[in-house]
């Protein structure tokens, strides 16, 4: 029997450790293929409450995997989006440049035009015959002087005409150079605009059958308990780690001052009843997907991962004990040890670890307890 329970727990150790040893390169294929094998198992309705928590922690595993590929296709996607918006503000400025140039190369060749008309009907004047002739020398001064003036006006109004030419050339390549790579990012997301579609659709047969592992109240119960002992973990890790430094200022004095970090609609608050005698700790707020999440404070993020139950997480010290909490995220565009202003974008709405709606979880919490966001926060 010893040697038998032995197996067993080092089995679901194996399980367990599974999420950190899985490579996330691991391809959509395989994560399908080992999503139909455990349906299979489900499939055979084995009663023993070891194997349903076996096959819901494989399915954790795949969610997590699900969840990573997503996030990483949707911060691809972001990143495209912000260069092609960079590339076509500064594709409109070099367009409006390339026109000036234009129009100041129009204006100096009319002007050299000009000034060479004028020297050719004015005739050629030799001046060795005015000499030879005898005439009156303050005359030929004068016409010496005119005729100097115009040469500098027209070797300045030619060099003027290369400079404008050269930079009108200069500014039509990198107009060609960057309206190429417009053109590359576009098709990029595209590509991977369509790779995120297929993610999503792994990710929901997979929180599929991790649902049917919970089928019973008392079995969700028990995950939302493990759920909140994996944050407070985290939690106490953070305050542990906060207590090295403690450069900000906290958020004492701006008590219902701050902003949400995401606009959404409260669609639970805090303190209200969650499942059994578990209550929020913080809230969620309804957001589609793919919204920008800010930072409601300056401050340094401290966790920025995957945790069980609240899918992409992170997690930002203000400084005197207090921090906030950003949970369901699609995509994580910080990272641990980054430091953040106020406003920041932290990271976009999705609903990672298992959710079905996209929205925000968020908290607030002072020296480990969780507080009311809605004192924080206005509107």
């Amino acid at each position: 029997m010893c040697d038998f329970v032995r197996r067993l727990l080092v089995l679901m150790f194996t399980f367990y450790l599974l999420p950190f040893s899985t490579s996330l390169a691991e391809t959509l294929e395989n994560r399908q293929t080992q999503l139909k094998i455990i349906q299979q198992q489900i499939d055979n309705k084995n009663s023993d409450l070891n194997q349903t928590r076996k096959q819901r922690q494989k399915l954790l595993v795949l969610l997590k995997q699900d969840d990573q590929a997503i996030s990483d296709a949707a911060a691809k996607v972001n990143r495209s989006e912000k260069r092609i918006k960079d590339l076509s503000a500064n594709l409109s400025t070099l367009a409006d440049k390339h026109k000036k140039l234009e129009h100041l190369k129009d204006n100096q060749q009319r002007t050299l035009a000009k000034q060479l008309e004028s020297a050719y009907l004015s005739g050629n004047h030799d001046y060795a015959k005015m000499l030879l002739n005898q005439q009156d020398a303050s005359s030929i001064e004068r016409l010496v002087t005119y005729y100097q003036y115009l040469n500098k006006a027209r070797i300045k109004a030619i060099e003027q005409l290369k400079i404008t030419l050269n930079e009108l050339n200069d500014t039509e390549q990198e107009l060609r150079v960057q309206q190429s790579e417009l053109t590359e990012i576009v098709e990029n997301q595209r590509q991977q605009a369509n790779k995120l579609t297929k993610e999503k659709t792994q990710r929901q047969l997979t929180l599929t059958q991790l649902q049917r592992t919970l089928s019973s109240k008392s079995e969700q119960l028990e995950q939302l308990q493990i759920e909140e002992a994996s944050l407070k973990q985290v939690i106490q890790q953070a305050i542990h780690e906060a207590k090295q430094y403690d450069q900000f200022a906290g958020l004492a004095r701006q008590r219902g001052k701050l902003k949400w970090p995401t606009r959404g609609v409260l669609s639970e608050k805090f303190g209200d009843l969650r499942g059994g005698q578990v209550r929020w700790k913080g809230v969620l707020l309804t957001a589609p997907e793919g919204r920008n999440i800010q930072a409601i404070a300056s401050g340094k993020i401290i966790y920025a991962d995957w945790l069980k139950g609240f899918g992409l997480l992170i997690v930002v010290d203000h400084g005197k004990g207090y921090m906030s909490l950003y949970g369901h995220a699609q995509a994580l565009l910080k990272t641990r040890g980054d430091q953040v202003s106020q406003g920041e974008t932290l990271a976009l709405v999705g609903r990672s670890g298992g959710q079905s709606k996209a929205g925000l979880y968020f908290e607030i919490r002072h020296k480990g307890k969780a507080v009311n966001p809605a004192l924080y926060c206005k509107g």
